[in-house]
């Protein structure tokens, strides 16, 4: 005999004002959720409701812009190597990408992100050392710049690093998992170029000072 379960997830952010959670209800294979982003009072702004069979399919409802996403996965085989595919659509833009991953072992993947309506091409390489470390090299063809990014398991906090070259940022992430006080994350984004020129202003101000 199959049982519903019911989970329950919240979220309240500092700096922004709004809640948001979400109810996820276990039936079998299929989940049915109920998800809430910024949530500022008795509305339906950010409501969406979802049916998912893990691995097969998700079905998505935005409930304020009465909009639906359909996403299909599947998985082939490729040089005896397993290729993971996803197809995403989304009914009111009018949108369409396939993602797929293939999958060489454990260590190394390889991705490939195609999106119809802007005909973007999107390429990321996944290697992870010894199960500890993850490198994770990327490149945009519509942007034609590259994206890097490095995390490390440290025990049970995950340590992120990435960088992007067409907006030369430079973003840093912390994640900390705790058994008795849940996930945490912290984050921190640079942007090197803005920096760069203020602290040469400054070096170029301060010159022409002593020079008076």
């Amino acid at each position: 005999m199959k049982t519903m379960k019911a989970s329950v997830k919240g979220r309240y952010k500092i700096d922004k004002v709004g809640t948001a959670g979400s109810v996820v209800f276990n039936a079998g294979d299929m989940k049915l959720r109920a998800s809430m982003t910024d949530a500022t009072g008795p509305s339906l702004n950010g409501l969406s409701l979802s049916l998912e069979k893990p691995g097969s399919f998700i079905i998505d409802y935005d409930v304020p812009k009465q909009d639906v996403m359909f996403q299909f996965m599947n998985t082939v085989r490729i040089w005896d190597k397993p290729l993971n595919l996803t197809y995403t659509h989304g009914r009111g833009e009018n949108w369409t990408a396939v993602d797929g991953t293939l999958v060489f072992n454990s260590a190394n993947k390889l991705s490939v992100d195609y999106a119809f309506d802007s005909r973007n091409c999107k390429v990321k390489y996944s290697y992870v050392h010894r199960g500890k470390s993850t490198f994770e090299p990327s490149y945009d063809f519509a942007k034609n710049s590259w994206d890097f990014a490095m995390s490390r398991l440290c025990g049970d906090d995950i340590v992120r690093a990435s960088y992007r070259t067409s907006t030369r940022v430079l973003g840093m992430e912390w994640h900390k998992n705790s058994t008795f006080n849940g996930t945490f994350k912290a984050l921190a984004m640079l942007e090197m170029l803005r920096r760069f020129q203020e602290h040469l202003s400054g070096s170029i101000g301060q010159t022409a000072n002593q020079d008076n």
